[in-house]
C-alpha cells in the first residue's frame, strides 16, 4: 500500500498567533524613559486653615480622650487532667474615668465572670482594677484603680434629656482593640429600648449611627460639647459588627446608678414589698395586672393594707391585682420595674389595685429591694 507524502496542514489559528506575537515583540514592546538625576521632590501645596467643624472635634477628641480607657479581662480555667489552674485571656472593652478617686464606669457585660482586670490608662500606664459594685439591670459597673490623682482627668457629665435627633455626637473607644479610636455621627433616634443581659428592659437608650464595634462596649457617647451623654452599650448587628446602629445608655441613668454604687456598692432599688404571681399563672386565670402572691411582713405595701393570695376555709382567695402606679398602667413585671424606677426609697405612690372585682388605689412608701 502505498503511503502518502503530502505535509501536513499546520492550523491556520497558530499562523496567527505567530504572527501577532511577532508584531507585539516588534513594536510593542518600548524602552524605558531615561532616567533623570536632577529629579526632586515636588512642592507641597500649603492647606490652610483646617474648618470650624473640624477643629472642634480635634479639640473634643484632644480633652476628651485621657478619659478614656482600655479594659482587659482574663478568667481561670482548670485542666482536668492536670488540675493545674491557668489564666486566659478573656476580651477587651472601654471605660472611662469618673472621677479622681480612680472610680472608672464600664459595661457590666465587659467584667462578667472575669476573675482579673486590668485598666490601661491614655499615658499607656496599666493598672489593676477591683469591682466596686455593678447594676447587671442598666448594663453598669464601676470599677477602681490606685492610680495617682495626676493620671485622672474625669470625663465631664452632660444630659440627654434635651438631645435632638440629628444632634452630632461622637464615640471614643477601643474597638477590636485598637485603643482611643475616635468615630462621629448623629443621634439617630431616642427613647428607644434594648434588653440587658439579666433579660430586664432598659429605657429611654439613645440610638445612634456612630461606629460602634466589639471594644466600644462601656465608652462614653459625647456631644459636641464634649459632654457625657450616655454609655455605648450594644451594637445591633447579626455579624456583631457596626451596621450604623448603636446603643447608649443615657447619662441620666449611668449617674445615678454610679452614685448608689460608689454610697452603697450596688445599685438601690425602690419596690413595694409584695412578691408576684407568675405571668402564666395570671393568663391562665384570665387576670388583667400583676396578682399579688405574697407582702412582705412590715413593707411598704404591708403597711398600706395591701393583700397577697391566700387559703380560706379550704379555698384559695386571689390577692390584689396591682393594675396601676401614679395612674399609669401596668400590665407586665417591666412595666411595673420601670415606674419604680423614677422614684428613690422613700417615695409615697398611688398604687392601683383591683380587690374582688372593685377597683381602687392605696398609697405605699417605696421600700429597698434586692
Amino acid at each position: 500500500m502505498a503511503v502518502s507524502s503530502r505535509p501536513s496542514r499546520i492550523p491556520t489559528f497558530f499562523i496567527y498567533a505567530l504572527v501577532f506575537l511577532g508584531l507585539w515583540l516588534l513594536f510593542g514592546r518600548q524602552a524605558p524613559p531615561p532616567r533623570n538625576p536632577d529629579a526632586t521632590p515636588r512642592l507641597v501645596t500649603p492647606r490652610g486653615d483646617l474648618a470650624a467643624d473640624e477643629k472642634s472635634t480635634i479639640e473634643l477628641f484632644e480633652l476628651n480622650a485621657p478619659a478614656v480607657v482600655y479594659i482587659t479581662t482574663s478568667e481561670l480555667r482548670r485542666d482536668f487532667l492536670s488540675l493545674n489552674v491557668y489564666e486566659i485571656p478573656r476580651g477587651t472593652g472601654s471605660g472611662f474615668i469618673w472621677d479622681r478617686d480612680g472610680n472608672i464606669v464600664t459595661n457590666f457585660h465587659v467584667i462578667e465572670s472575669a476573675n482579673r482586670v486590668e485598666v490601661g490608662l491614655s499615658d499607656g500606664s496599666t493598672w489593676k482594677a477591683v469591682v466596686v459594685g455593678a447594676a447587671p439591670d442598666k448594663d453598669i459597673a464601676v470599677l477602681h484603680i490606685a492610680a495617682p490623682k495626676d493620671k485622672l482627668r474625669p470625663v465631664v457629665i452632660g444630659e440627654s434629656k434635651d438631645l435632638l435627633v440629628g444632634q452630632k455626637v461622637f464615640a471614643i473607644g477601643n474597638p477590636f482593640g485598637l485603643d482611643h479610636t475616635l468615630t462621629a455621627g448623629i443621634v439617630s433616634a431616642l427613647g428607644r429600648e434594648i434588653e440587658a443581659i439579666t433579660g430586664r428592659r432598659i429605657k429611654g437608650v439613645i440610638q445612634t449611627d456612630a461606629a460602634i464595634n466589639p471594644g466600644n462596649s462601656g465608652g462614653p457617647l459625647l456631644d459636641s460639647a464634649g459632654r457625657l451623654v450616655g454609655v455605648n452599650t450594644a451594637i445591633y448587628s447579626p455579624a456583631g459588627q457596626s451596621a450604623g446602629i448603636g446603643f447608649a445608655v443615657p447619662v441620666e441613668i449611668v449617674n445615678r446608678v454610679v452614685t448608689d454604687i460608689l454610697r452603697y456598692g450596688k445599685d438601690i432599688r425602690p419596690g413595694l414589698g409584695v412578691t408576684l404571681a407568675n405571668p402564666s399563672i395570671t393568663r391562665r386565670l384570665n387576670v388583667d395586672g400583676l396578682l399579688i402572691i405574697n407582702v412582705q411582713p412590715g413593707s411598704g405595701a404591708d403597711k398600706a393594707g395591701l393583700r397577697g393570695t391566700r387559703r380560706e376555709f379550704g379555698e384559695i382567695v386571689l390577692g390584689d391585682i396591682i393594675v396601676s402606679i401614679n395612674g399609669a398602667a401596668v400590665e407586665s413585671v417591666d412595666d411595673l420595674l420601670d415606674q419604680l424606677d423614677k422614684h428613690q426609697v422613700g417615695d409615697e405612690v398611688r398604687v392601683g389595685i383591683i380587690r374582688h372585682g372593685r377597683p381602687m388605689e392605696v398609697p405605699v412608701v417605696l421600700d429597698e429591694v434586692d
